[in-house]
């Protein structure tokens, strides 16, 4: 938390103390008067999502009501629209009584939206309950209630995907950054996002005629985009600046608006700054790890600067991604500059209101840093810190004590923040997994990086077509309670034929945007009078249609479907044939992932095949929208185990589409029989195996899938013509897929599960002058100091009077520790194939006496499984009223490993301190 004076906060939304004004660009300020509501509804993004309702119009339908044509050449961007429609045009509009009800009625809606009550409503007295006490020691107070502050959770992300016209996101974790904001807004949850304002973006991708990829990166003009400076008070635009070698950097900020929450965007594209510096936030993930580094300090240092500079005081921070680790670095500094506190004690302050979120499930994927690297950018920040270039460095290192080990920002956010999770169950075992030699010694079950699985925003990625549907027969309230699984109940009275129209007229929508799209390409890159008129022969809006859209990575394994090209012709040539639609983006500095792209361009091409394998060029958000509302099936072919989640397959399936996948991130938990279906793998994890018998193994499920059952249901249509199988499964896809992987109910299992407990372990460490804070960095500092004299002997097992009760005690050796300074757990699980306890469930165990100086005997009496391959150890954990949980990197001592059978097992471990210079506390 930090420590900025706020005025009275009496609602629900973000605050200000300083003044701060959003400018209108002059060029609109001439927009008539009856026409001023556009200008509201234009600068938030609560558009993209707004639906007609009765005689209301969405406001997405009152843009295109301006202009059809010039809606659609802006990419759907309001105020370019505004800028170039012409006064002619404007004042026309102005005297047109219908157009002026409509916008009026949107804007009344969007008024609606971001005034009305909310589920956070409910929820803001339980989440500040426990905490009035708090002293006014860092941040703010609420003057109503001395002693209390606020909930505000600001949510840093290096990429935000809200519309295609803004591109300021690169692929699935800027989507789901995007959907994260829209159901906070709807949900009402205190919160701000935080990112960085790329005038090129991400690229925009070409093909050449043989399947070449290339790049295009055109500048955004700032004032023809939803997106504004914020001005102070003097009518200057606010900014902070940032340290680089030997200079200031100056970061502008801007701000959009996500219905009732505020996105702010840093710019260092000033006069003021040098060229370098001014490239900054040039691109995205396009720069080597020079600029890699200096676009994550503007994000994490500037941005906690920025959120200052505007009176902004969080109480939880979440870094979605590791891109944003070093905010937790500046909220240490900035607690240890106004109390005086060391860096461990600081640290314990702040962490307490950070929650990480890792999407990588390799550490490949992590940014990593040079050694070297880090200290010519931190030379002279260090110090600050209360740590030397060595304490900082360990902060970024699995192994604090190898001195090589490059800089991972993965784990500086790990060891900054006392809540982590991954994005999916898969995923979350998977980086417990990755990232246990922060915590050695320790079980990976009990390692502690939970699991929220993603979701999309469904209002914003179902269809017109299944909305419309769902409208007529659910009512509305799917669309601001999709998370309640009672919206989605009268689903089943859907009838067959209406599911299958809805399905019909989808294919069709996608079938003729896709032809107009094919056109376009061809033109662009010169095509012949034939050519372009064969664009309107691509696809048949009959057919089996298959969507793949996704960026072009080798794990996620593009041409697996063209594994093998005769059996795949077959398919698409039979009397009830299939095409292919393919959209997606490789890196421009990913060979490999271009020469797939290539690959399917001249796949089509060779065999004939270009009117039923079609790609679409320069995957975007439109692209995406298009194909998971028109697809009749999705595919998803990622190696298992290297798929973090995923969402494409989400929003298509809340469009009645069908999953066809591997059991990888969503899909391992999302799969039933009667949903979709799942590629076969050989193992749990596959990514281990030979290519070749993998590749082979897995396109022979896919293929079979196709010709066995995916295929047939398809076109087994009755006397009606429709396809009683393939709707059953479209309505129990949708039913059961769309309560629950959605991100109202990520959003809402994000607040309950790590911003409420956040924000109160973080209000009670910081109580009574940060008197818990320290006590509790102390006791760990203290720990550490004796750690290396704790050991778990003598452990003794009999049955209890009535079995299967089994009586365990244990001798503790705690040296100079006391009994009150720890837990002694009895733990209990099952052993996997590499001999590691799974499933674990813990005992406390109960002090009984003491047997001689610093050594102590525990008792604790469970009941065992008696399933096979059970086991459990006694361990050592700390103990401190105000630890959040009780792993702390190398404090764990274990005794060996138990069978149920008396079998004593020698791989348990028995472990101590690690050392670290103060950067162990996990």
């Amino acid at each position: 938390m930090l420590f900025i004076r706020s005025a009275t906060h009496t609602t629900d939304q973000p605050h200000f103390i300083m003044h701060t004004s959003l400018p209108t660009p002059p060029s609109l300020s001439s927009i008539p008067a009856p026409l001023s509501p556009l200008l509201d509804l234009a600068y938030n993004f609560w558009w993209t999502w707004s639906a007609p309702g009765g005689d209301t119009s969405g406001a997405a339908d009152v843009f295109a009501w301006v202009s059809p044509k010039l809606w659609e050449r802006t990419r759907h961007n309001p105020i370019a629209l505004l800028h170039e429609v012409g006064d002619e045009r404007l004042q026309e509009l102005a005297t047109d009584a219908a157009f002026v009800g409509a916008a009026a009625a949107a804007w009344r809606q969007l008024d609606a939206h971001r005034s009305g009550a909310t589920w956070w409503t409910t929820r803001r007295h339980d989440a500040e309950a426990g905490i009035a006490n708090s002293t006014k020691t860092l941040g703010t107070t609420d003057e109503a209630n001395p002693g209390t502050r606020p909930f505000l959770a600001a949510y840093f992300c290096a990429e935000f995907g809200l519309t295609e016209c803004f591109q300021i996101y690169s692929g699935g974790l800027g989507l789901l950054a995007g959907d994260h904001l829209k159901s906070a807004s709807g949900l009402g949850i205190p919160l701000v996002g935080v990112g960085l304002l790329y005038r090129c973006g991400y690229f925009h991708q070409s093909l050449d005629a043989d399947g070449q990829q290339s790049e295009r990166f055109p500048a955004m003009d700032f004032d023809q985009q939803p997106v504004r400076r914020v001005l102070d008070e003097r009518g200057e635009h606010v900014a902070v600046s940032v340290q680089m070698p030997g200079r200031d950097v100056a970061v502008a900020v801007w701000r959009a608006d996500v219905g009732r929450i505020p996105l702010y965007l840093l710019d260092t594209n000033l006069s003021q700054n040098a060229e370098q510096d001014r490239e900054i936030t040039r691109g995205l993930y396009l720069g080597d790890h020079d600029m890699r580094i200096r676009q994550e300090i503007v994000l994490g240092i500037g941005g906690v600067r920025a959120l200052l500079a505007l009176g902004l005081d969080p109480t939880v921070c979440h870094m979605n991604e590791g891109h944003a680790g070093f905010l937790g670095l500046e909220r240490t500094r900035l607690a240890r500059e106004r109390t005086g506190l060391s860096f461990d004690q600081a640290r314990e302050a702040t962490a307490a209101g950070h929650v990480f979120t890792t999407h990588t499930p390799v550490p490949a994927g992590i940014d990593r840093f040079a050694p070297s690297l880090v200290g010519h950018y931190f030379a002279s920040y260090t110090d600050s810190l209360g740590l030397d270039m060595e304490g900082l460095l360990a902060l970024g290192r699995e192994n604090v004590a190898d001195r090589s080990e490059s800089f991972s920002m993965a784990v500086l956010a790990i060891r900054l923040s006392r809540f982590a999770n991954g994005v999916s169950r898969l995923h979350g075992r998977v980086s417990r997994g990755m990232w246990r030699n922060i915590w050695p010694g320790t079980p990976r079950d009990d390692i502690p990086i939970g699991h929220v699985t993603n979701g999309v925003h469904a209002s914003g990625w179902i269809g017109p077509r299944v909305g419309g549907m769902l409208d007529e027969y659910l009512g509305r309230s799917w669309r601001d309670s999709p998370q309640d699984a009672r919206c989605w109940e009268r689903l089943s009275e859907v009838p067959d034929d209406v599911l299958w129209r809805t399905r019909q007229e989808s294919r069709m929508d996608l079938v003729t945007w896709s032809r107009q799209r094919v056109r376009e390409q061809l033109a662009a890159r010169g095509g012949t009078e034939l050519q372009l008129a064969g664009a309107a022969r691509v696809l048949n809006p009959e057919v089996l249609t298959i969507g793949f859209a996704r960026r072009f990575a080798a794990y996620k394994r593009g041409t697996l479907l063209m594994r093998n090209p005769e059996r795949l012709l077959r398919i698409i040539r039979s009397d009830r044939p299939v095409q292919v639609l393919i959209s997606g983006k490789s890196h421009p500095g990913d060979s490999g992932g271009k020469r797939l792209i290539r690959d399917i361009v001249q796949f089509a091409r060779t065999h004939n095949v270009e009117d039923r394998i079609v790609f679409l060029e320069d995957y975007d958000i439109e692209v995406a929208r298009q194909l998971v509302r028109g697809c009749d099936a999705w595919l998803n072919t990622p190696i298992r185990g290297l798929e973090a989640s995923g969402t494409s397959g989400m929003k298509a399936a809340m469009n009645g589409v069908i999953n066809v996948s591997t059991l990888d991130g969503w899909w391992d938990e999302g799969f039933a029989s009667d949903l979709g279906f799942h590629i076969e793998s050989l193992g749990t994890f596959d990514h281990d195996l030979p290519n070749d018998q993998r590749e082979d193994f897995e396109s022979d499920s896919l293929y079979r899938l196709l010709e066995h059952q995916l295929i047939p249901e398809f076109y087994d249509r009755d006397a009606s013509g429709t396809p009683r199988g393939w709707t059953t499964r479209m309505r129990n896809c949708i039913q059961q897929i769309a309560p629950v992987f959605n991100t109202h109910r990520m959003v809402i299992e994000y607040a309950e599960r790590y911003y409420i407990p956040a924000h109160q372990a973080s209000a009670r460490l910081q109580a009574s002058e940060l008197e818990p804070a320290r006590s509790a960095a102390d006791h760990i500092d203290r720990l550490r100091a004796n750690w290396r004299g704790v050991h778990v002997n003598d452990v003794q097992s009999e049955p209890g009077r009535g079995r299967p009760i089994m009586d365990v005690s244990a001798v503790v050796e705690l040296g100079a520790l006391s009994a009150t300074d720890v837990t002694v757990q009895l733990s209990q699980g099952q052993l996997d194939s590499h001999g590691e306890l799974i499933n674990v469930r813990s005992h406390e165990m109960q002090h009984d006496r003491d047997l001689r100086s610093g050594a102590h005997r525990f008792v604790v009496r469970f009941e065992p499984t008696r399933t096979p391959r059970e086991a459990w150890i006694v361990r050592v954990l700390p103990r401190h009223k105000h630890l959040i949980h009780p792993f702390v990197s190398g404090l764990i001592a274990c005794s060996t490993l138990q069978r149920s059978d008396g079998h004593l097992d020698s791989s348990g471990v028995q472990t101590a301190g690690v050392p670290g210079g103060g950067t162990g506390n996990g």
